[in-house]
């Protein structure tokens, strides 16, 4: 199960159906971005979709996006004279990242995550469980493997988010070198999985992306 299908979408609107301008098919907005063409004609990622002006989506990969850049297909899809400069695939990966740096921090403030190895194991006995464990991409894998057998001996299936390194956790929640964590479920938790779902896109996945219980995958023993 990726992490696209635990979550549907942020909110219903992200339900709908756009049509990516390179591959032509048909994806729910939570497998798309949006982009848009500012005042002076260049196209600027919207991954909020909340920029005025027409939007143009991709889906949310990041070789399908070089492609519409390449092939100028973003013009085409304007109907206007517009530049997809070279450094869009970049941006659009940042403002990703910013989305879930942003609601990890909000989930710290609010006492709606746990953190570090001790604190994620504890949590997978509290009431109610995690609903998502978070693990940085570069983090070994032993601690990821305890915490997932844990979860798995408890029934539990909690999202398996993995698509940021310890760099970026910790930058994000204001602590050193986090390679484990756990969210609360609520809205944090699926706005999280639901833009990790779009980051991996542009991301190769070292493990996969699935349920912690039903993929162990080998840790640290760090945050």
């Amino acid at each position: 199960m990726t992490i696209a299908a635990s979550f549907d979408s942020e909110d219903d609107d992200t339900l709908r159906e756009r049509r990516c301008i390179v591959t032509g098919e048909a994806l729910a907005e939570s497998q798309l971005i949006r982009f848009v063409a500012d005042p002076e004609g260049r196209i600027v990622p919207d991954v909020a979709a909340v920029l005025p002006g027409r939007g143009i989506w991709v889906s949310a990969s990041h070789e399908i996006l070089g492609r519409a850049i390449a092939k100028k297909l973003f013009g085409r899809a304007a109907k206007a004279q517009v530049t997809a400069e070279p450094d869009l695939v970049d941006r659009t990966e940042a403002q990703l990242v910013a989305r879930m740096s942003g609601d990890l921090g909000m989930a710290r403030r609010s006492g709606a995550i746990a953190l570090g190895f001790d604190n994620v194991a504890r949590a997978l006995d509290g009431h109610p469980p995690p609903a998502v464990l978070v693990e940085a991409s570069d983090g070994a894998a032993d601690g990821r493997r305890k915490l997932a057998g844990t979860a798995a001996a408890r029934g539990l299936k909690p999202v398996l988010v993995d698509v940021l390194t310890s760099a970026e956790l910790s930058l994000a929640l204001g602590r050193e070198n986090v390679i484990h964590a756990a969210l609360k479920p609520g809205k944090l938790a699926e706005r999280l999985v639901f833009q990790a779902g779009r980051l991996e896109g542009f991301r190769p996945k070292k493990r996969p992306l699935t349920e912690a219980g039903s993929t162990p995958a080998p840790d640290e023993g760090q945050e």
